[in-house]
């Protein structure tokens, strides 16, 4: 799908006349000149960059300390008093790593980009949203009465346990939203649904013994071989049936370490796993028929302990191709003069937590490319991206809102 840019109203086109693409590359520099590595717990010093441009666009402004120096945010524009327009971010960005060809923390604009770690993920999107935030602060200039308040809600450790938007979704939101929008770079296409992702570890306890004698002993090792055939077969299993928007399931085993040396019998083994969800699947459900397989399997017997345990669930959502939602994004980057498409996305974000956890329809919807550039040495995102992201999110405010 094209667009041309013909189809806005007056008032629509008074309004983002209000977002200059200089203004936003100039806060997303900003928001990369404050390093918010994670693992670190470093996102304070993102988080202060932003509440001060929300307070000087006067925005309704709070954060809360999920742990110490670890703040989400909650940045409101006020309107009328009916269902209003969420847009989801997290502050944290991934360690900036070998590669670089300058300092990942300094932002440089070279070929109309901007270069430096988190250009792409997330903190161009979320400049993009507090311009057209600011653009639709000026809506009543312009006869237009937004019928719900607009909200940016930026969270923190998305990039590894989600504690911030975990956090969020346990207090009671002061309004409700009609529809969310998490703004990850989609390179401005409209997401639909998300695969969830968990994480589960398995340790397995043997019994020594001397290799020499490997029957008076119990491998944890040969035991955890056991156990991936398991894995291995389900993954199978899932591929056989697959979604239309999301595909399937998988499994992964990641990593694995264990045994005490070559001549014993292993005592011991840890496996991790990445297990990919689909939007009405469980990760405690799915560790139950994995603990069920390992026993019908008499595996943890004989001196074999098996012990299998959730550390991380971020679930996944859908959202139906004919929602509101999904309809207006759509109208709105078309009507920027972009191309999108409507579909699904192989990675997991924190929008299904606002799907599942509060009931608001989500999509994802942002400037950049998850896999040409984020998570990479030199990422970086086009500022012309960035403009027509903002122009994006104000129109679908407009006409969800409007």
């Amino acid at each position: 799908m094209r667009g041309d840019a013909v189809s806005l109203t007056e008032a629509e086109a008074g309004v983002l006349s209000h977002i200059n693409a200089d203004t936003v590359a100039m806060l997303t520099a900003s928001l990369v000149e404050a390093p918010s590595e994670n693992p670190g717990g470093t996102e304070a010093a993102t988080v202060d960059v932003l509440q001060k441009a929300c307070r000087s666009a006067g925005f309704t402004v709070g954060t809360h300390d999920v742990s110490p120096e670890r703040p989400n945010l909650v940045a409101t524009l006020p309107a009328g008093d009916g269902p209003g327009l969420m847009f989801l971010g997290h502050s944290d960005v991934v360690p900036a790593g070998p590669g670089w060809t300058s300092d990942p923390y300094r932002p440089r604009m070279a070929d109309g980009r901007i270069y430096g770690r988190g250009t792409t993920d997330m903190k161009g999107g979320l400049a993009a949203v507090v311009a057209a935030m600011q653009a639709l602060s000026h809506a009543s200039a312009y006869g237009v009465d937004l019928s719900g308040p607009v909200q940016l809600v930026c969270t923190v450790d998305e990039e590894e346990h989600g504690i911030g938007v975990r956090d969020f979704v346990t207090r009671a939101p002061e309004h409700t939203f009609a529809g969310c929008i998490v703004a990850e770079p989609t390179d401005l296409q409209v997401v639909r649904g998300c695969r969830g992702a968990s994480y589960l570890e398995i340790d397995i306890t043997g019994r020594a013994a001397h290799s020499g004698r490997p029957a008076d002993g119990r491998s944890a090792i040969e035991a955890a071989a056991s156990i991936i055939d398991l894995i291995r077969f389900d993954h199978q299993q899932l591929a056989m049936t697959t979604d239309e928007l999301l595909g399937s399931g998988t499994w992964n085993v990641g990593t694995i370490a264990g045994g005490q040396g070559i001549s014993v019998v292993a005592p011991m083994c840890n496996l991790g796993i990445d297990r990919r969800l689909m939007p009405d699947e469980s990760a405690e459900a799915i560790a139950a028929q994995l603990r069920s397989a390992i026993r019908d399997s008499a595996i943890d017997t004989d001196g074999i302990t098996v012990d299998v345990r959730v550390t991380m669930e971020m679930p996944g959502f859908a959202t139906p191709a004919d929602h509101p939602l999904v309809t207006t994004a759509v109208s709105a980057v078309t009507d920027s003069g972009r191309s999108t498409s409507v579909g699904g996305w192989s990675a997991a974000c924190d929008g299904g937590f606002v799907s599942r956890d509060l009931g608001v329809p989500s999509i994802v919807l942002g400037p950049g490319n998850i896999n040409a550039e984020a998570h990479q040495p030199n990422e970086s995102v086009a500022i012309a991206d960035l403009e027509s992201a903002a122009r994006t999110y104000a129109l679908a405010a407009l006409r969800l809102l409007g």
